[in-house]
């Protein structure tokens, strides 16, 4: 999961930088909520069980807004459709994953 999230993250970076050209603000969201997701990640990978379920929620959550982000920038016309739809397959999965690792007992 962490390595499925690391590759999402390069496959952001030049699409952030296309962003950024139009919305700086946006890139700039895009940007902190895909770190988050790795981060958090990392960091669940290494917490007890109760600090890691909230470390896995908030990935999932992260996810979900780099989602958001991307489908703003796709409806505004800063990205094709067809990659964020490929991206957006690939966070669900990232998003299913630290869902299901959040309600581990």
């Amino acid at each position: 999961m962490y390595v499925r999230a690391r590759e999402v993250v390069r496959e952001l970076g030049p699409l952030v930088q296309r962003i950024r050209e139009r919305d700086a603000k946006l890139a700039d969201q895009l940007r902190r909520a895909a770190q988050s997701v790795v981060l958090n990640i990392a960091e669940g990978r290494g917490n007890d069980a109760g600090n890691a379920r909230l470390r896995f929620a908030t990935a999932c959550g992260s996810a979900k807004e780099v989602r958001a982000a991307l489908h703003v920038a796709s409806d505004w016309g800063y990205l094709e459709a067809p990659r964020v739809a490929q991206l957006d397959r690939r966070l669900d999965r990232v998003c299913a994953i630290t869902w299901c690792l959040s309600r581990a007992r």
